[in-house]
């Protein structure tokens, strides 16, 4: 019997048009363009303004794109998987107000929260339902407005976040292209050194905690920069020995952009170039959900057919895994 596997045949994207520079972050904190840049590795990020705007909006903004550029109705669509760590609230889920504000009416969804690596995970579940033959077209969205949670006073947190967008059309296919193989993990050990204090069954909201101001990130910087690097580029590198893939085969790495440094750790390990690696964090910040997706969607115009593409993400959890995924299609054949 013919596999069926699961392949991405669409991508789509969102950004505010508001950028927050590191010069005008300067100016609400003590910071630097050149600390920040020397840090982390990012310049700008983009920011969600309006009132009533949240992450629903940008993910129906991508969720539309993607529709259209794969010429796809609403109503064909089966289900619709977002990750998220920035819902529009505790419930419904935001996955329901995307379908709603898409118009698709006829699919099933949720939400799926792992920290960074949220979007890694629900790809790997929506591919199960395409695999299985009972879906057909599966959207996944990695979306979050993390200028929500993020603290403006605190200088270690705030220039890593931005908001963002992106999601990916799943459909079935009997050739070898699509989602060949995925290695997800978990330790919750660390979720010590990054989460939000307050807001949950645990500590429900309070005049005390906002006061506290506990409904922001929290993160101990070096814990879990460790724990990154180490861990997202073995599992990169298990996925290439895995599936004898070598630096020469291999196309492209399409890493979690939280931090340059993490980026340029995991590539070295891997033993590839720079230039086959997606990086945007200069642009876009650390979006959480939204990066692994936000760089298929940028980088989309370079992908061809028969690509062996290896995502990877590390998160809030601690989550991490890795991807790997033939591209389906050529990117520059796709119309705009």
């Amino acid at each position: 019997m013919t596999k069926i596997r699961a392949a991405i045949t669409g991508v789509g994207g969102y950004v505010p048009d508001y950028i927050l520079t590191n010069d005008e972050l300067s100016r609400m904190v003590d910071t630097s363009d050149e600390w920040i840049m020397t840090r982390i590795g990012i310049k700008e990020r983009r920011i969600l303004k309006g009132e009533g705007k949240g992450t629903s909006d940008m993910g129906a903004e991508a969720v539309k794109e993607l529709l259209r550029k794969t010429n796809t109705k609403p109503e064909e669509v089966d289900m619709l998987i977002c990750g998220v760590v920035t819902p529009d609230m505790l419930f419904p889920a935001t996955a329901n107000i995307i379908a709603d504000k898409t118009d698709i009416r006829n699919a099933f969804g949720y939400d799926m929260n792992a920290g960074c690596s949220s979007f890694l995970y629900a790809l790997t579940a929506a591919s199960k339902f395409v695999e299985s033959g009972s879906h057909k077209k599966v959207i996944v969205v990695g979306a979050d407005k993390m200028s929500s949670i993020v603290d403006y006073t605190d200088r270690a947190t705030c220039p890593i976040f931005g908001d963002g967008a992106a999601a990916v059309m799943l459909e079935p296919v009997a050739e070898d292209y699509g989602v060949m193989d995925a290695m997800l993990q978990s330790d919750g050990v660390g979720r010590i050194h990054l989460h939000q204090k307050a807001g949950g069954s645990v500590k429900p909201p309070t005049h005390q905690t906002i006061d506290a101001r506990e409904h922001y990130i929290y993160q101990e910087g070096q814990a879990v920069f460790k724990w990154a690097v180490s861990k997202m580029a073995d599992v990169s590198v298990d996925m290439m020995k895995k599936h004898g893939i070598t630096s020469e085969t291999l196309n492209w790495l399409v890493p979690h952009q939280a931090n340059m440094r993490i980026i340029e750790a995991t590539a070295q390990r891997m033993g590839i170039k720079r230039e086959q690696v997606m990086i945007n964090i200069q642009r876009y910040g650390n979006t959480t959900s939204a990066t692994l997706p936000l760089c298929l969607w940028e980088w989309e115009n370079q992908l061809r057919r028969g690509d062996n593409i290896i995502l990877a993400a590390f998160g809030a959890g601690f989550t991490w895994g890795a991807v790997y995924v033939k591209w389906a299609y050529d990117g520059d054949k796709v119309v705009k």
